[in-house]
């Protein structure tokens, strides 16, 4: 069952958090790196969780992360990293709060050579989803295929994020820049 089609089922209020999340902001496309940022953070902490979950912790992952300022996470010290990993409005798990710090550093590293993050993804659009990953997990920590896959989805890059029946799925392609389109 599709996204689309499975949040209809829901009971509230789960359904109304995962509506607004569908309809205004998965498939469609992030153009502000601090945000690509946050987006690639959360799916990392979805790994093993519900998305559910994730979206609940939103504000909290945003408040523990300095609004997922890449600059600011890449600096965090180990102080920083013993603060995470006792908020308990987060996922408290070591290897994904050191992914967040270390990955925000690489992004850094991106930017300096590509300009943001997200002319590094456009540099590499388009690929397939085996493509991705692999240079997802050249250039980031735990990134595996589930992660990737719903990072790119998430943000326009790979298919799939909406069926062609749902309402949302035209307004999604219609957000995605020409490029995007290929």
């Amino acid at each position: 069952m599709s996204y689309c089609s499975y949040i209809p089922t829901m009971k509230d209020p789960s359904r109304s958090l995962h509506q607004h999340y569908h309809d205004n902001h998965y498939g469609f496309p992030i153009h502000d790196d601090n945000e690509l940022f946050g987006r690639l953070l959360m799916e990392i902490n979805q790994a093993g969780l519900s998305w559910e979950t994730i979206l609940k912790k939103e504000k909290s992952f945003r408040k523990a992360y300095d609004d997922f300022n890449i600059e600011k996470v890449a600096a965090y010290s180990e102080t920083d990293r013993a603060r995470l990993l006792n908020d308990p409005g987060i996922i408290r798990n070591k290897l994904k709060v050191n992914a967040a710090i270390e990955n925000a550093k690489s992004i850094l590293e991106l930017q300096k050579e590509y300009g943001s993050f997200g002319k590094w993804l456009e540099h590499h659009h388009p690929k397939t989803k085996e493509e991705w990953v692999k240079l997802f997990k050249k250039t980031f920590r735990f990134t595996g295929g589930e992660i990737v896959n719903e990072f790119l989805m998430s943000i326009g890059y790979l298919p799939g994020a909406h069926s062609e029946t749902c309402p949302v799925h035209k307004e999604a392609v219609k957000a995605k820049p020409m490029w995007l389109k290929r």
